[in-house]
């Protein structure tokens, strides 16, 4: 059996009715590859939501799934580097985060179950 682990990581946009509507588009059909590196890295879900500029993704992983192990894969992998420079026209870094940091994990404050 495996264990599945969800994140949960927030994002802006740039606050631009336009821009948020090509980016919406952009994720309607994100390239093959790009879903390609997603499933590769162990990441067996993902959604993003979004409210006015701020989104937020939840991620769903399989067992052995590392961040820093799907940082080495996107920065050896020229498309996905490509996805990324082009979606930096549209993202705005959450306050608080690292320098080039775009998502950043969310605490979970409550849990029913």
């Amino acid at each position: 059996m495996f264990d599945i682990m969800r994140y949960c990581l927030a994002l802006d946009l740039v606050n631009d009715a336009a821009l948020i509507a090509e980016y919406e588009k952009w994720h309607k059909e994100i390239w093959p590859e790009i879903r390609v590196s997603i499933l590769e890295a162990g990441i067996s879900n993902m959604e993003i939501y979004r409210l006015e500029d701020r989104l937020f993704m939840i991620m769903e992983t399989a067992d052995g799934f590392s961040f820093e192990q799907k940082g080495r894969m996107d920065a050896a992998n020229p498309v996905v580097q490509r996805w990324e420079e082009l979606m930096w026209k549209y993202q705005v870094a959450v306050p608080g985060g690292k320098p080039g940091e775009k998502w950043r994990m969310m605490t979970r404050i409550f849990s029913l179950v």
